[in-house]
């Protein structure tokens, strides 16, 4: 299981932008990330289509719209301190 886990859709200029923040950080940190489109999961996307991107740290809901990077390194950071 990724450490962080973008749930995005094609066409979607914010998931690009996400896809590169999260690339970049978890690249930095050193933790694994994963990416699934609500397209292709019918749950997925009645839970999450009017907020992707969509961003879970640890199977948990950490930001959605527009990701700093910044607050994605600091989450990373405080799960692999406890």
């Amino acid at each position: 299981m990724p450490r962080v886990l973008l749930i995005g859709k094609s066409g979607c200029h914010l998931c690009d932008d996400a896809r590169a923040v999260v690339a970049s950080v978890c690249r930095e940190a050193g933790a694994d990330w994963a990416e699934v489109s609500i397209e292709d999961d019918p749950a997925l996307f009645d839970e999450h289509w009017e907020r992707i991107p969509v961003v879970l740290v640890d199977d948990r809901p950490h930001d959605f719209w527009l990701i700093d990077p910044d607050r994605l390194r600091m989450a990373l950071q405080r799960s692999t301190d406890r």
